[in-house]
C-alpha cells in the first residue's frame, strides 16, 4: 500500500475458486515489480473467515487488496461484498471484481455493493497477466490509500 515503505510486502487476498486463475494471478504477479504477499482461498466463506480471523485464519493479516471473484461455491462475490461493505472493519479495504462474467446486471450489483473496480477476465493468458500486472501498478503503486491500522 503506498502507506507502507519502499520495499514493504503489500497483503493481497485472492479469492478465487478456479486452479488455472490462481495460477495465472500468482505469475501475473511474480512478474510485477512489487513485492506482494498473496493469500488465497477458495470460496466466499473462507474469505470471510480469513477477513475476520477465524479458526485457521487467527493470524492472518490484513490484506491490503482484496481480489475477488464472483462465482463462487458456498458464497458467492456479491454476498462476500454485502458482508464486506456491512463490516466497519473490513470497509475500507479495496476490493477489485475480477471475474469472468460480463453480465450488466452483475457490473451494476458490484458497484453497488460498493466494489472499487468491476474487471472482465481476459480469456488469453498474455492479456489477462497484462491485467493483472496493470491492476498491481495501479491499485498498489499509483492509488493512495488510507493507512492499515495493524
Amino acid at each position: 500500500m503506498s502507506s507502507e515503505p519502499p520495499g514493504e510486502a503489500i497483503e493481497i487476498l485472492l479469492v478465487e475458486d478456479n486452479p488455472g486463475d490462481v495460477r495465472l494471478t500468482e505469475e501475473a504477479l511474480k512478474r510485477g515489480d512489487v513485492i506482494n504477499n498473496l493469500h488465497v482461498v477458495k470460496d466466499g466463506v473462507e474469505a470471510m473467515r480469513f477477513l475476520r480471523r477465524e479458526g485457521e485464519y487467527e493470524d492472518a493479516p490484513q490484506p491490503d487488496l482484496i481480489l475477488l471473484d464472483l462465482n463462487l461455491p458456498r458464497k458467492d462475490g456479491k454476498e462476500v461484498l454485502r458482508d464486506i461493505d456491512e463490516d466497519r472493519e473490513l470497509r475500507r479495504i479495496p476490493v477489485v471484481v475480477l471475474t469472468s462474467s460480463e453480465a450488466e446486471e452483475d457490473i451494476v450489483k458490484s458497484y453497488e455493493l460498493h466494489a472499487n473496480a468491476y474487471i472482465t477476465k481476459p480469456v488469453d493468458i498474455d492479456q489477462f497477466i497484462d491485467v493483472a500486472q496493470n491492476l498491481e501498478q495501479f491499485w498498489l503503486s499509483i492509488v493512495k490509500l488510507p493507512p492499515n491500522d495493524e
